[in-house]
């Protein structure tokens, strides 16, 4: 007999129900099969169609919030003032993507007319536009279930661009997977499309299958890096290599320049210490090395960070996993020659936040790896030359903070030249603030270079994301009567567009 998920209370660890069986290589097919023949009914639906349907999940899913952040608190203990929160994030995420179908700059239309003089060879009509890249399969997070889960922004993004989604349910939390799939299947059959645009199975072979699916066309994976890197190898190998859009662990180092901590350093303590542990530091933008200046500055700024999150409550984290994985990382973190603990917690079933220091002269590889929980590091340098080259070394990443002085802002300024170093490792900087809350905007950027993500020039927040879902296609001297209504000189459709190197709004 097949082992059924089990649905677990983060909390107490008490199995609530049983919930599905793991998908076998079998059903994976089958499931993959008939989402992709719903391809062509969300291609014929269009703008209007696709924007409709999104609308209607993000309705469904208001309208069973109740049951569906129940079913999430349970399963991550992430409480409910944050699940509620997170289901109108999901919900207006997928109301922006409607918006973002309607405004039409996604499609990137450009029309280049014949020019039988152009040089050095006689141009023919050129047509280009993007279309959907076909099926896609979307692996749920474990600290988002519902941001970055089901109906997550991933999801959102692939049925806005026109593609089917298959999404692999995190082992974290099945019930919530298959009550928010529900929504959505629900929904689109109201907007008048097949249920199966979206379709959840679950196990890790199930996720091994998805990838390896060849109708298969893309991967949404948010994750940690060793399942993360294994996945997007897998891709790779395919006899059909497919794009593996992989966010896989941050550092997200935060900088603070002598001036900034001379100026405000408690200040910058207690949004530090909110930070750090928010959601027990279960954030893949959670500041995981905070430079700081040696000196006294330094001392006043690490002991008001300790006095602001001392109180913190520990709390359960998301997975035994994750607690495991979490206090091996912290004891290999601890135990390393030169490590102070100005704030320390005893790990066990719950878990609270830790601070350590060391100088950066002692820095190693170690600590330029994420460490999933609520630890901070904080790395004391003692000039601007040794907090450089301390930054040089660190990895891709997701963010990067810069605390400044008031009257640090010239070019050769302490926070210029750290800059200068972190634009080049992140995918967003953030000046004077903290890096734990991300914008669900159309200038988001939420991908920074490896390890961080798998793909440094696509983002999996904001509207940019459905970039990666999309395909360019130019058609060539095409009969008018042939063109898609998205080409047709006429513009029928009232698209903006580029013609002749000209953009043109409707």
């Amino acid at each position: 007999m097949t082992a059924r998920v089990s649905s677990v209370d983060a909390r107490t660890g008490a199995v609530l129900e049983l919930e599905a069986a793991p998908a076998d290589t079998g059903r994976v097919d089958a499931v993959v099969r008939a989402a992709a023949s719903t391809a062509p009914a969300l291609s014929a639906a269009g703008i209007p169609g696709r924007a409709r349907l999104l609308r209607a999940i993000s309705d469904a899913i208001t309208q069973d919030q109740e049951p569906i952040t129940a079913a999430a608190d349970r399963e991550t203990a992430l409480g409910p003032a944050r699940v509620h929160s997170e289901l109108a994030r999901t919900a207006y995420q997928l109301r922006l993507f409607a918006e973002v179908l309607e405004d039409g700059a996604f499609l990137d239309i450009t029309i280049d007319h014949p020019d039988p003089d152009a040089i050095p060879a006689p141009r023919p009509d050129l047509r280009r536009m993007m279309l959907p890249i076909g099926p896609v399969g979307v692996f749920s997070a474990s600290n988002f279930p519902l941001a970055f889960s089901v109906a997550g922004g991933d999801t959102a993004s692939a049925l806005a661009a026109g593609c089917p989604v298959v999404v692999k349910a995190h082992s974290g939390h099945p019930q919530t997977s298959e009550l928010t799939a529900a929504a959505v299947r629900r929904a689109a059959v109201a907007a008048g499309l097949p249920a199966e645009v979206l379709t959840v199975v679950h196990g890790r072979q199930a996720g091994r299958d998805l990838v390896n699916h060849p109708l298969m066309k893309a991967v949404g994976f948010t994750g940690s890096l060793a399942g993360g890197r294994a996945l997007y190898d897998l891709a790779c190998a395919r006899p059909e290599p497919i794009p593996f859009y992989g966010e896989l662990g941050s550092i997200n180092p935060l900088v603070v320049t002598p001036a900034a901590a001379a100026q405000r350093a408690e200040r910058i303590a207690a949004g530090l210490a909110g930070s750090f542990t928010m959601g027990l530091g279960q954030f893949c933008t959670k500041p995981g090395l905070a430079f700081i200046p040696a000196g006294p500055d330094g001392q006043r700024l690490t002991a008001a960070l300790v006095e602001a999150a001392a109180p913190v409550t520990a709390g359960a984290m998301l997975t035994p996993s994750i607690r495991e994985g979490y206090a091996a990382g912290l004891a290999e973190r601890v135990n390393h020659p030169g490590v102070r603990a100005p704030l320390a917690s005893v790990p066990g079933e719950l878990v609270g936040p830790h601070v350590l220091s060391l100088p950066a002269a002692e820095l190693t590889d170690l600590f330029y790896e994420e460490c999933f929980g609520p630890l901070v590091v904080l790395v004391e340098y003692s000039t601007v030359d040794e907090l450089v080259a301390a930054l040089a070394r660190a990895p891709g990443t997701l963010t990067a903070t810069i605390h400044s002085g008031t009257d640090e802002d010239g070019p050769v300024s302490v926070a210029a030249r750290a800059a200068a170093v972190l634009r080049e490792r992140a995918g967003r900087l953030v000046w004077n603030g903290y890096p734990t809350g991300v914008a669900v905007t159309w200038a988001m950027q939420h991908g920074g270079p490896y390890p961080s993500s798998t793909f440094a020039s696509h983002t999996s927040v904001g509207t940019a994301a459905i970039h990666r879902f999309l395909r360019p296609v130019t058609y060539q001297d095409t009969p008018p009567g042939l063109l898609p209504p998205e080409l047709r000189e006429e513009n029928p459709l009232r698209l903006p567009r580029r013609v002749d190197g000209a953009y043109q709004l409707p």
